[in-house]
């Protein structure tokens, strides 16, 4: 009967610390809009890998977009090998977490908005984008490619009368 007590208030405990202590993510807007009060700041930002994951040396460039905006993250590469898919018009990126220190104007790295990667973790899988023909589409581009053809001979036919 102890034992259930202590496990009930333990737990109860541990719930009420994760609870409190449950950091929750960023938006681009709002690090954009309150770039200074998050300055130096350690964030948490999720979103979609986009554009290609541009290594350099040890570290990468990742841009992670929310749907609003973009952000660099710059992270070690270890952190960034799991990333299979990145946003494009043939597939959708995969989706992360990113936790980090938040620059408004890195010194760095020239003055721009980044956050420096302490972890990054993939929360979703990327997938690549099929795309179908629309038949009606492919119709019509036929039919006026042939109304063009066929007006490029009657105008040919026209100016070969008049010089004749």
């Amino acid at each position: 009967m102890m034992k259930n007590i202590i496990f009930t208030f333990l737990f109860i405990v541990a719930a009420f610390c994760c609870f409190c202590y449950a950091e929750e993510a960023v938006s681009s807007a709002e690090l954009i809009n309150n770039a200074k009060q998050y300055d130096g700041k350690v964030v948490i930002y999720k979103g979609e890998v986009i554009g290609d994951l541009m290594m350099r040396g040890e570290f990468a460039w990742v841009n992670v977009s929310d749907g609003v905006n973009a952000i660099g993250i710059w992270a070690n590469k270890d952190l960034v090998k799991g990333i299979v898919y990145t946003g494009s018009y043939k597939s959708k990126g995969d989706r992360v977490e990113v936790k980090g220190v938040f620059h408004r104007a890195c010194l760095e790295h020239g003055g721009d908005l980044d956050i420096h990667a302490d972890l990054l973790r993939k929360t979703d899988n990327g997938v690549i984008i099929g795309k179908t023909i629309d038949m009606a589409k492919k119709k019509a581009a036929f039919i006026l490619l042939g109304l063009t053809g066929l007006i490029m001979i009657l105008s040919r036919l026209k100016k070969i009368r008049r010089l004749g």
